[in-house]
């Protein structure tokens, strides 16, 4: 059943919920973006191995990674609101034990702590602001998590590099958006699909009334919701069934190739990369961060673009660029490295075309596919594989991408990059379905229906 078009009031209430929302996306940024201008600092104050760098970089992933899993039965059985106020309170407590940690084991400790609400953020928040966007604008609407995810890493970079060697400073800054979390969700409404399985559609018909501004559209997408939810309570072992299969194989394997195509290994290292390939502390930092602002801007045009011309031809239109960005970075660091000042300029150009591409591809539309695609009476823990997949690689990449640099050089880890990016192009091309303007119901009826994957809708 198609859900009729939504109101402008619709549209403004459900921004305002996912703008307080996403304030977990800014905490996410933030905490990720910070630790690679804060291994700078850390390094003047303690002795640091390469080993030890990525351990307390790895340390908030592990974190996410168990975070992310941890948060699902707690969603499922208090609601999204109830468990996003935890988070927030948790956000402040490790913010606040990272600032504060005397030594590096303290400090690796305290930040693993750090990555347990972040993994939590991942899994939920996306989830929750689709459970609530209309149909047609739910690609910006979830895309705004993205947007705010990469805001906390551009003010990680730029406020790292005022702030100098203060690293205790840029762990403690982290409790203001965690603050202004809790504040919003103060006042946020529950899902009105995580109330309808739990029995309660008078209160979710009520919510949607509200947010919708129509009573007639509110009872129309209750009784869509309703068609869906009579299934079964969701175990794990029901993860499973062939037909919930496909959507567990796309949103794990995008999140895979978020992390493996070399994202966040540039973000969280690119400044010790460049800083030991010759470039200044100041460079390095200005250049990591310009590519970061950049993949900002793209995030605003890709969550226009991907309710226009849809998800899948989105990633289609800018894996590509990423790929000859990264052939073209590996070209530059060759022999020597970049010796010259305009090899040096081409260096930081060619990142920040990368950061536009993949940041501005994967980046755009991971969560949001992920908050998409699995059925009603499973998406939280699918939702949970997606963030899992996601910080599971985002743990390889940053335990190895230092010693993979080392042991392949700068040219031959950038090519691996895009070697793994052709992949991933190939594999969206054949599998990856489109989502636009459907609604969750709609699709939740294709994947039953076997036609979900790029080549079952291109038959049908």
């Amino acid at each position: 059943m198609t859900i009729p078009q939504q109101t402008h009031q619709s549209n403004k209430a459900v921004f305002i919920i996912a703008a307080i929302t996403a304030l977990g996306g800014l905490l996410f940024g933030y905490n990720v973006g910070i630790i690679g201008i804060a291994l700078l600092g850390l390094a003047k104050q303690f002795v640091l191995t390469v080993t030890l760098q990525q351990i307390i970089t790895s340390a908030t992933i592990l974190g996410a990674l168990g975070g992310c899993m941890l948060s699902q039965p707690i969603s499922d059985r208090l609601g999204y609101r109830p468990t996003l106020l935890i988070l927030g309170v948790w956000f402040c407590v490790a913010s606040l034990a990272c600032a504060l940690s005397p030594i590096i084991n303290g400090l690796i400790v305290s930040r693993f702590l750090l990555g347990l609400p972040i993994g939590g953020a991942t899994q939920i928040i996306p989830v929750y602001i689709a459970e609530l966007a209309p149909a047609r604008h739910r690609g910006k609407m979830v895309v705004f998590f993205q947007l705010m995810v990469i805001t906390g890493i551009t003010l990680a970079y730029f406020g790292g590099l005022e702030l100098g060697d203060h690293w205790r400073w840029m762990f403690g800054l982290g409790i203001l958006p965690a603050i202004a979390l809790l504040l919003g969700m103060s006042i946020l409404p529950e899902s009105p699909r995580w109330l309808v399985m739990k029995k309660r559609p008078q209160d979710a018909y009520l919510i949607l009334k509200r947010i919708r501004g129509n009573e007639q559209l509110a009872q129309q997408e209750i009784e869509a919701i309703k068609k869906v939810s009579h299934q079964p309570k969701g175990s794990w072992k029901e993860v499973m069934q062939p037909w919930v299969r496909p959507a567990i194989v796309v949103g794990a394997s995008l999140a895979m190739f978020c992390q493996i195509t070399g994202n966040n290994a540039l973000i969280y290292y690119a400044p010790i990369i460049f800083t030991q390939a010759g470039f200044s502390y100041t460079i390095a930092i200005i250049g990591s961060g310009i590519s970061i602002f950049i993949i900002a801007i793209m995030t605003i045009i890709g969550g226009i673009l991907v309710d226009k011309i849809g998800r899948r031809r989105y990633l289609l239109w800018t894996v590509p660029g990423s790929i000859i960005a990264l052939i073209a970075m590996g070209y530059l660091f060759l022999g020597n490295g970049p010796q010259t000042e305009v090899s040096k300029f081409l260096v930081i150009a060619c990142l920040a075309v990368y950061m536009l591409f993949n940041g501005g591809s994967f980046g755009v539309c991971i969560w949001l596919i992920n908050s998409e695609i699995y059925p009603l009476f499973i998406r939280g823990k699918g939702a949970s594989i997606g963030a899992f997949s996601n910080w599971f690689f985002t743990l390889i990449v940053s335990l190895t991408t230092l010693s993979l640099v080392k042991t392949l050089g700068a040219t031959y880890t950038f090519w691996l990059y895009a070697l793994i990016s052709t992949l991933a192009l190939i594999f969206i091309y054949a599998l990856v379905p489109e989502t636009k303007g459907k609604s969750l119901e709609e699709i939740e009826l294709e994947l039953k229906n076997h036609r979900f994957y790029a080549f079952q809708q291109k038959k049908s």
